[in-house]
Parts: structure tokens; C-alpha cells; sequence
């Protein structure tokens, strides 16, 4: 087990609408800078955010390994932002309807590439919970005003789906 742990909460969250972009990739073909590049140069066009928050989700196929033991596995990674509804969505964009349910919500502080929490929550936290298991629906990471881009100290929420075990 490892020294380290991470506060959490669990939250039901109501769907949200996403507007940005997205791209297939894995962890070893990693396209994160250049999707949220791209995002950035063209957010001043969504014009009904619902805050500044900016949303990181990423949407993984049935069976993917969290262990991390293949770092070849495709997913979809969106950059994007919460708005109030699709009327007017950019050209450039792309709507996502982020379902609702229950959520165990991480407080991190750190790089961006330190696997750490993710070992945590995967490998421990997720494991050795009596009441929780993972629910097939996108993760995703919350980037609110104390997000600093490869910062030791920036702060983001992670989201990761859950549900009661049966």
C-alpha cells in the first residue's frame, strides 16, 4: 500500500453539457497538448459557458485496462467547457452530453505527469472500497481558476464514475 492518499467526496452529478474537441489516442501516442492548443485558440467562440471551469474527460472503451500495463489502448480525449445548452455551437466544436450518476471526486495537487493518484485510485482506493466499484461512463477533470499548466502546484477535481456494488 502506498504512504500517500488522497482526500475525496462522492457527489451525484447532473448531466452536464460539453462543447469542444476531441481526438483518439493512448497514453503512448499522446495528443493531449495539441488537442487543448487547438481547444484554446478557438474557446472565445462558445458563448454561453456555464463558468470558466474547463472540463478534461476522457472516454474509455468497455475492458480498458486501468492498470496502465499497456500504454497503447485507445481512448477519447475531450477538451472542453460546460455551457447552458447547444444553440450555438462553434463549427469547429463538438457536443458532448456528460451522463449524470455517482462520482468519487479527488482533490489533486501536483504535475499532470505523475501517475501517482492514478495508481491510487486504480490500484488502491477502487480495489479495497466495501462500497464502490467502476461504472462504464467518461472521467473526467474539472480545471477550475486554480489550474496552473505544468505547475507542481496547480489544483484540479478528478471525476472518476462510480457505483454501489451490488
Amino acid at each position: 500500500m502506498t504512504e500517500i492518499s488522497w482526500p475525496h467526496r462522492i457527489v451525484t452529478s447532473a448531466p452536464r453539457k460539453l462543447v469542444g474537441q476531441h481526438l483518439t489516442m493512448s497514453l503512448a501516442d499522446n495528443h493531449t497538448f495539441r488537442l487543448w492548443q487547438q481547444f484554446r485558440s478557438l474557446q472565445q467562440r462558445i458563448t454561453n459557458p456555464v463558468s470558466a471551469d474547463l472540463f478534461s474527460v476522457q472516454i474509455y472503451p468497455n475492458g480498458f485496462d486501468f492498470t496502465f500495463s499497456t500504454l497503447h489502448s485507445s481512448f477519447v480525449k475531450w477538451a472542453a467547457i460546460e455551457v447552458l445548452d447547444f444553440q450555438s455551437v462553434p463549427p469547429e466544436m463538438s457536443t458532448l452530453d456528460l451522463p449524470g450518476g455517482l462520482y468519487a471526486v479527488f482533490n489533486y495537487q501536483g504535475l499532470p505527469t505523475d501517475p501517482r493518484i492514478f495508481r491510487y485510485i486504480y490500484g488502491e482506493w477502487l480495489p479495497n472500497s466495501p462500497t464502490y466499484t467502476l461504472d462504464h461512463r467518461p472521467h473526467f477533470e474539472i480545471l477550475g481558476n486554480l489550474y496552473r499548466h505544468n505547475d507542481p502546484q496547480s489544483e484540479e477535481e478528478i471525476w472518476i464514475p462510480i457505483k454501489t456494488k451490488a
